[in-house]
């Protein structure tokens, strides 16, 4: 009797360490997940984008010309966002043999490249249309981003250098904001509070910055759980 239960503690035993085990794995391998997006359009602007996001939120951005050398700047995305690109990518099974393009004849409307990497695991597409809900979906939200980058760089280059031209890029901001082009407006909150609070700028812009801010700090504490 001792050693049948002997033998059934020893075997919960091994059960509960080898699925710890297997926690502590799939765990591990999260972080190192990453989701790039990237789209070549030769005679746009910009002609190269690549984000590059990874599982914990860090990530790149590198905006540009293709003349121009590579200059990827980093940021941090917040969960939510994180989450919902990487269940997209889900869907889509992390891009492993599935077609995006819609194979019709269309104009260049850029290349576009979705890259999934784990460790040695490694899966691509490459597009310039696609009609898959799922896809589309991602498209749409890493062009969002790539436009939020850009407005928060433009932002933060005139604050610094073109003081009278903050206000067109604040009005800017605005247009896109409404638009709900922009994944995360709350990463814009303290730059336009910063710039609403500094008299060295001119007052149209102080007052449009400062009510747009206000606007964005709303949204964002209604949408946090």
């Amino acid at each position: 009797m001792i050693a049948r239960k002997s033998s059934l503690l020893l075997l919960i035993l091994t059960f509960a360490f080898g699925a710890a085990g297997v926690a502590r794995a799939d765990g591990a391998a999260a972080p190192g997940a990453t989701i790039t997006f990237q789209k070549v359009f030769k005679s746009s602007y910009p002609e190269f984008v690549e984000i590059k996001i990874s599982q914990s939120g860090s990530g790149t951005c590198d905006i540009r010309q293709l003349d121009e050398a590579a200059s990827p700047q980093s940021f941090e995305m917040g969960a939510p966002l994180v989450q919902k690109i990487f269940s997209l990518a889900a869907k889509l099974h992390n891009f492993q043999g599935v077609d995006l393009e819609v194979h019709k004849r269309l104009a260049s409307l850029g290349q576009k490249t979705f890259t999934y990497e784990n460790g040695s695991e490694k899966h691509q597409v490459t597009f310039n249309y696609t009609l898959d809900p799922t896809g589309a979906e991602l498209t749409s939200l890493f062009e969002n981003i790539s436009q939020q980058e850009s407005d928060l760089s433009d932002l933060t280059r005139t604050m610094r250098y073109d003081k009278l031209g903050v206000n067109d890029v604040v009005e800017r901001i605005e247009s896109h904001y409404d638009g709900r082009l922009l994944p995360e407006p709350g990463r814009f909150v303290g730059p336009l509070e910063k710039l609403s609070a500094d008299t060295t700028y001119v007052d149209v812009a102080r007052e449009r910055a400062r009510k747009l801010a206000d606007r964005m700090r709303s949204d964002t504490s209604q949408a946090t759980p």
